[in-house]
């Protein structure tokens, strides 16, 4: 009796229930497989959020939501534009160059994004007092490999400058436009760029829509899944604000969803496969040894 107690006591000390026996090699190999599978889930959902990771406000990136059916191109107040969440970019007066805006008047723009795969539109969103026919706001892209500066590709201190691609709304015209520094802001000859603006309760809301793809080596070409560099202008026309006396954001990024990346499932299917034949071959492994 007493020997069977200490064998009993034993056991517990080994953190083997008595009566268990050679399950308790059984027992491990079903946690590990437990744990492993877990892991796999865990690897899974992981890089499945990178892919779809949402925009937030005071964010970093603008992400484009992809949608089925047209873009609100027109309608800058539209509900279609509530799929998409708005990121909060802050501004700064242009005080570079002549002539300066030393404080903005404007401190902060909210943007966001819609696409279709084919078609592309961007969302300005900030508050205003009072409607002008010149108030006015642009959206800014690098077309080039140089290292540009958000005001226009200006070339200064560090900075090389290279070509941009400015998209420019103003009352009823919205312009299309390339410049490589102050003074070379020129029209392009296909205007591919189309502006909606309406202003409402004391905020203004600016559409710009264009294809993703133009063809045109002038203009910022956008494939799905890539980020591309991104910065705002905003013109107060009642504080007669034109041309560099504007409030101007820094470099942002903008990335266009991709279409669903339906591999992640197969990814999914291959971890749980492994952690399953990892187990068969350690259930094995301990029947054999139990047998020995």
């Amino acid at each position: 009796m007493t020997s069977g107690r200490l064998s009993c006591m034993s056991m517990r000390l080994q953190g083997i229930s008595p009566g268990l026996g050679n399950n308790t090699g059984m027992i491990i190999v079903r946690i590990k497989f437990g744990y492993l599978l877990f892991l796999a889930f865990l690897a899974v959902a992981f890089f499945y959020s990178l892919g779809s990771a949402g925009a937030q406000e005071g964010g970093v990136v603008v992400f484009s939501k992809l949608i089925e059916g047209p873009v609100p191109a027109d309608d800058p107040w539209s509900a279609l534009w509530n799929q998409s969440q708005a990121v909060e970019f802050p501004l700064s007066g242009q005080v570079h160059w002549e002539p300066r805006l030393l404080l903005p008047t404007v401190t902060s723009v909210k943007a966001r994004s819609l696409h279709n795969g084919a078609d592309l539109a961007i969302l300005l969103e900030y508050p205003d007092p009072e409607q002008d026919s010149t108030d006015a706001a642009a959206i800014e892209f690098p077309t080039g490999e140089e290292k540009a500066h958000f005001a226009h590709g200006q070339p200064m201190l560090q900075v090389e400058g290279g070509p941009v691609n400015i998209w420019f709304w103003k009352g009823d015209q919205t312009q299309d436009l390339n410049a490589k520094g102050f003074g070379t802001l020129t029209a392009q000859a296909q205007q591919d760029v189309r502006g909606k603006g309406v202003w409402k309760d004391g905020m203004w809301r600016v559409a710009f829509s264009r294809k993703l793809q133009t063809g045109d080596q002038k203009d910022v070409q956008i494939t799905a899944g890539e980020f591309k560099q991104i910065a705002f202008a905003i013109w107060e026309g009642s504080k007669g604000e034109q041309g560099s006396r504007k409030s101007v954001s820094s470099w942002w990024y903008f990335r266009a969803e991709p279409p669903p990346d339906h591999s992640i499932w197969v990814y999914t299917l291959i971890a749980v496969a492994g952690a399953v034949v990892f187990e068969i071959v350690l259930v094995r492994r301990v029947r054999k040894k139990v047998k020995v």
